[in-house]
């Protein structure tokens, strides 16, 4: 088996508590300061769990480049992050497609981006596969600053519907 083919980690979370203002476009909303708190929480959750992203696909969106921008100040690390507009205006779909393209022979990704693309495609691929308790953390509804830690045997260009497993979930609260 290949490096490529090893087991792999796919990490999807969402922007942290971003602004609520009338008339602002809503691509350059900005995170609050409890999304800020709550995305350094979240740097520091993925320092402590040892997960460090080969690459973070990021939506083009100023919140989630601000989470990520806190999340590194919490301790979170990656050498390369690629913004991807199609992140921040698609679908579940369009991002498996982003991650599929821009993966490579990575072993570890982490996207950050937005509800209701993130939660679905947390479910569509992992199918209720995994951790029965990080499913449950899940049904509960997937939060500002949530974290989904999937596991994924394949070559990231087959990454499809039921395809991981959830291995964990968590809320990140600063």
């Amino acid at each position: 088996m290949s490096n490529a083919a090893r087991e792999k980690t796919l990490i999807l979370m969402r922007h942290s508590k971003a602004e609520q203002t009338p008339g602002k476009v809503d691509h350059d909303r900005e995170l609050t300061e409890r999304g800020r708190r709550d995305a350094h929480a979240a740097g520091t959750w993925l320092k402590e769990q040892g997960l460090v992203p080969d690459l973070v696909i990021c939506s083009t969106s100023v919140r989630t480049r601000q989470t990520w921008d806190a999340a590194c100040k919490g301790g979170a690390h990656t050498e390369f992050v690629e913004y991807r507009k199609s992140v921040y205006i698609g679908g579940a779909e369009d991002t498996l497609e982003t991650i599929r393209e821009d993966a490579g022979e990575t072993a570890s990704v982490l996207v950050i981006g937005h509800n209701p693309t993130i939660a679905q495609l947390t479910s569509l691929l992992s199918e209720g596969d995994g951790s029965r308790q990080a499913h449950e953390a899940l049904a509960d509804g997937f939060g500002t600053s949530g974290v989904a830690v999937l596991r994924y045997p394949g070559e990231w260009a087959d990454l499809d519907a039921g395809s991981c497993q959830l291995q964990r979930f968590h809320l990140s609260r600063g």
